[in-house]
């Protein structure tokens, strides 16, 4: 497996074809909700098996001096062989490269063991985003 920024039309693609797969068909998030206002300010990441598939996904644009990830998915498939963790780094590596001390994300409840795993930790009391329960982490770089 492998993470590359997509810097073209055809890699921005694979990224939303695995986001559309994860969120708006598995967890019923509205498409219109999906792609956002933000998606030109983002580094996108995707995640590419051994066939060059895309089965992941991820991007980061920086708040207020913080890297913001977000959008982070693994396709069913890909999930629990260390997936999201290769997007995780990419993100944490490219974010650290541009001098950013921080990054922060939304988690989906169940998610936080795994981001706690890479050194997140929460700094927000529970919330509801697209009805799917959150938390917000934050991690030193």
């Amino acid at each position: 497996m492998f993470v590359k920024v997509a810097k073209t039309p055809e890699e921005r693609n694979d990224a939303y074809y695995v986001r559309r797969t994860v969120f708006v068909d598995e967890q019923h998030v509205p498409a219109e909700a999906e792609i956002d206002q933000f998606e030109e300010d983002a580094v996108h990441f995707v995640l590419y098996n051994e066939q060059e598939q895309p089965i992941g996904a991820g991007r980061y644009r920086i708040v207020d001096g913080i890297a913001k990830a977000e959008r982070i998915c693994v396709l069913a498939n890909g999930r629990g062989k260390g997936s999201g963790a290769l997007i995780m780094k990419a993100i944490e590596e490219d974010a650290a490269e541009r001098h950013v001390s921080q990054i922060k994300l939304s988690s989906q409840v169940h998610a936080i063991p795994f981001y706690e795993k890479l050194g997140y930790h929460t700094i927000s009391e529970e919330y509801m985003d697209q009805n799917i329960p959150h938390k917000t982490m934050i991690k030193n770089l």
